[in-house]
């Protein structure tokens, strides 16, 4: 495959000339409206109707559910925003990121931008990089790595690790702010534990509480884990050197993964199942990706170009496959 096979101007004058890469204020305000609204019935529900709550399980672990709902979709928000597909202001965007990020989720923005946006979209798959490509020993490296009791035990850490991505987010954001001295995104980020979980458990009763505690973690934890494990893991591995030599387009097509599936894989995903898309346009909105996938599918073919596309269970199988070769 020629250099000029992957000539990225091309296809995306023809995004912009179809108005895909325009930023959507509006409809990205409804949606950041109805996560904080949707955080208000939490609210009415804990003041005005806990005694709903107060001696069932299965309701308390309803709201649990809930909440994990309304949390994922602060997270897949929290991401677009700081690409900035929905304002183009970026210290505006940061700003609008805090009630969804800080406050919803206790996580920093400033820690996601600087590991996600700087430093994964640049150097996409680059070992010496991209700190995702590193995790479980760099299994998911060209060099795998050496820790053998993690050998003997890959699938149960990994598969395990799953329940436990919404916790290492959060301990990874506050290791962040506090070597970095960011106090302000400290302190609303711990406004989280008083405002969200103390109203829990003040107005729950103890086991009820937990109940949706540990029903929110668990379940928010295995959907942005399945989620993101899809993007580039599996995919092509680089070392700097070689990186450095390919296109934009080339690098980030090569270390990518898209997911077949239609409107409701794409609202699954958080849009992160059009990763392909997402990674040569990260600005553009998450709601005009199914749009441009189609475009880069044909434009790939006209080309010649491979595009890695799966379901998300060949997705899974090609990760564990990965694993098996640790």
């Amino acid at each position: 495959m020629t250099k000029s096979s992957y000539d990225f101007d091309e296809l995306k004058s023809k995004v912009r000339a179809l108005g895909l890469l325009e930023r959507v204020p509006v409809r990205g305000s409804l949606e950041m409206t109805a996560i904080l609204l949707s955080m208000g019935i939490v609210y009415v529900i804990l003041f005005y109707h806990k005694n709903l709550i107060d001696n069932s399980f299965a309701a308390a672990a309803g709201l649990g559910l809930f909440m994990s709902l309304v949390f994922t979709r602060a997270v897949f928000v929290s991401h677009d925003i700081l690409h900035t597909q929905y304002f183009k202001n970026k210290r505006l965007s940061f700003k609008l990121s805090y009630p969804f990020s800080a406050f919803i989720l206790s996580n920093s923005s400033s820690w996601w931008d600087f590991k996600h946006n700087v430093n994964h979209h640049t150097w996409c798959n680059i070992v010496q990089k991209d700190v995702d490509i590193l995790a479980f020993d760099g299994a998911f490296t060209n060099n795998k790595g050496n820790k053998t009791w993690l050998r003997k035990s890959k699938y149960l850490v990994f598969w395990g690790a799953m329940f436990f991505m919404y916790p290492a987010f959060i301990i990874q954001s506050y290791n962040f702010v506090i070597k970095r001295k960011k106090w302000g995104e400290l302190g609303l980020m711990l406004l989280h534990w008083p405002v969200i979980w103390g109203s829990v458990f003040y107005f729950l009763p103890l086991t009820q509480a937990f109940t949706v505690y540990l029903t929110l973690n668990l379940t928010l934890s295995v959907w942005l884990a399945f989620g993101f494990i899809t993007n580039h893991l599996g995919c092509e591995v680089f070392d700097k050197e070689v990186g450095e030599k390919l296109s934009w387009m080339e690098l980030q097509m090569r270390t990518s993964r898209s997911l077949k599936g239609g409107k409701f894989v794409h609202w699954f995903y958080g849009g992160l199942n059009t990763q392909i898309e997402h990674h040569l346009f990260p600005k553009a909105p998450r709601f005009n990706l199914l749009k441009i996938q189609k475009m880069t599918k044909e434009f790939a073919q006209k080309k010649g170009i491979a595009y890695f596309e799966t379901t998300p269970l060949q997705a899974y199988v090609q990760i564990n496959n990965v694993l098996k070769s640790y």
